[in-house]
């Protein structure tokens, strides 16, 4: 097989992975923000119906759904356990820093929920739990406009730029 042709397959194939990636890091983020909702809707409920102490509300809403942000909210309990002051922004911190490769919007939705919990009264949690929520669906909004255009968009600009730079490379 000619040397050029393996070459201009792996650029093509390189370039289409990167808009294929783009994609499903769009996917993987819209799905972060839904779960996310979903455990402070969790929290919002717990919240309402019976007080709980805050590790037992995070672990609480940690083990209803099986998912990644799930595991944040079980590491935080564990993390506000340790702590003999425990500072649920601080917490949430140490956990994010340990987890890791979160979408930024995501990220930053933990931190704020972080700063709102423990620190106020119980109307006060509760309304800035919900006002976390709405900017979550605020942000989710936005990622779903247009959103299989996009998507489309991502992975064909891949495949195109791949294309694009085997026919000016070879």
């Amino acid at each position: 097989m000619n040397l050029k042709l393996i070459g201009a397959i792996l650029v093509v194939a390189a370039c289409a992975s990167v808009g294929f990636g783009k994609a499903a890091a769009h996917r993987r983020e819209e799905k972060l923000l839904r779960l996310l909702i979903n455990n402070i809707e969790g929290m919002l409920r717990e919240l309402k119906y019976r007080i709980s102490s805050l590790p037992a509300l995070c672990r609480g809403v940690g083990q209803e759904s099986g998912s990644e942000i799930s595991g944040i909210f079980l590491r935080l309990a564990e993390e506000l356990e340790r702590q003999i002051a425990p500072d649920a922004a601080l917490c949430m911190q140490v956990v994010l820093e340990r987890e890791g490769a979160l979408p930024k919007s995501v990220h930053n939705h933990l931190l704020r929920l972080g700063e709102c919990l423990g620190r106020f009264d119980l109307q006060g949690q509760i309304d800035s739990l919900e006002h976390v929520c709405r900017q979550c669906r605020e942000d989710l909004d936005k990622l779903n406009v247009d959103r299989d255009t996009r998507l489309r968009g991502y992975q064909t600009l891949g495949l195109c730029a791949g294309f694009a730079l085997a026919i000016l490379l070879f």
